[in-house]
């Protein structure tokens, strides 16, 4: 019998977490260990989005927004505890998204909608197949409402606004935060607090927006699909401002800015097609093929089109 009402999917099969949650952590593996050769901003970065997203997801879930399915390991007590490999994907998302943005040398509030954007489209990937493999689960009792067809194929706009609020604010916290000079504190003790400052900023905003703006819009008629798109135009805006300005920068691009991306959109697609989801809604399926495209556009066309002026630079200075 499928354990959530009005869903038709019994618990996915007994591989489907294992793969998920130990390829999670073999991901976040490989960007510790680039993290280490960059320096102690970059493990401050990576460490901090782990951490950022450990305890957003906990104060959701106490909140009541949501509830997990079983993974290996689980932080937390009784229907209450969250997977630690939530926290992680938080952060290698956030992290090689970074990766990219610094390396097309975007200003600080161009990069940060950069990242936003990345791991957004990330999520659409994730979020309508992990809610039907029952890794979490929203509740749509409350509103009556179809749990496969409501908003977002049975996933709230609201958790895709989160999702741009985390990243944004916490991408260009830490830029912000970065630059401050702090007299006698370097290292590991500057790149620790500015971390932690850009966590607690980050959730201030986050939570000022849930809990006081958010119902205030909604007596406007504004609802959260429109903050959604509203949100998504002022990202495009200021990634159109900001690349007029980008800098040059030297290197090439980290191999894990790529693996990480393709891996979350490979693997949710192979459990979209593989599981038979494709089967329930034509839209849904026509929905995420264009949204892998899209992933693949955001990730192909910047290095493309960054290498033109690389090419000038280099050509301008033999």
């Amino acid at each position: 019998m499928p354990p959530f009402t009005g869903i038709p999917y019994g618990i996915a099969p007994i591989w489907c977490f294992p793969l998920a949650e130990t390829s999670l952590y073999v991901l976040f593996l490989f960007c510790f260990l680039h993290a280490r050769k960059k320096g102690p901003t970059a493990v401050a970065y990576l460490l901090g989005g782990v951490l950022f997203g450990l305890v957003l997801e906990y104060m959701e879930v106490m909140i009541g927004n949501y509830t997990y399915g079983r993974f290996w390991v689980m932080l937390g007590r009784n229907h209450r505890d969250i997977p630690l490999c939530i926290g992680v994907a938080w952060g290698i998302i956030m992290y090689s998204a970074r990766l990219l943005t610094d390396w097309l040398g975007l200003p600080l509030w161009a990069a940060a909608a950069f990242d936003t954007l990345l791991a957004l489209n990330i999520d659409f990937s994730i979020d309508v197949v992990a809610y039907r493999m029952h890794m979490w689960h929203w509740d749509w009792s409350y509103m009556s409402a179809n749990p496969l067809t409501a908003q977002w194929f049975g996933v709230p706009f609201g958790n895709f606004f989160g999702w741009q609020t985390v990243v944004f604010c916490y991408s260009a916290f830490s830029r912000l935060f970065a630059g401050m000079n702090l007299r006698r504190e370097t290292g590991a003790i500057k790149n620790a607090f500015t971390t932690f400052l850009a966590i607690n900023c980050s959730l201030v905003v986050l939570f000022t927006s849930e809990e006081k703006i958010s119902p205030k819009l909604a007596h406007f008629g504004i609802t959260s699909a429109h903050r959604v798109l509203l949100m998504c135009a002022f990202l495009f805006a200021l990634v159109a401002y900001g690349w007029r300005h980008r800098h040059i920068v030297t290197g090439s691009l980290p191999g894990i800015a790529r693996v990480v991306p393709f891996w979350f959109h490979l693997l949710f697609a192979a459990f979209f097609f593989a599981l038979g989801f494709y089967s329930e809604n034509t839209a849904m399926t026509l929905a995420v093929i264009i949204n892998f495209a899209i992933g693949a556009l955001l990730h192909a066309l910047p290095v493309l089109s960054a290498s033109a002026p690389r090419s000038a630079l280099n050509a301008r200075t033999t």
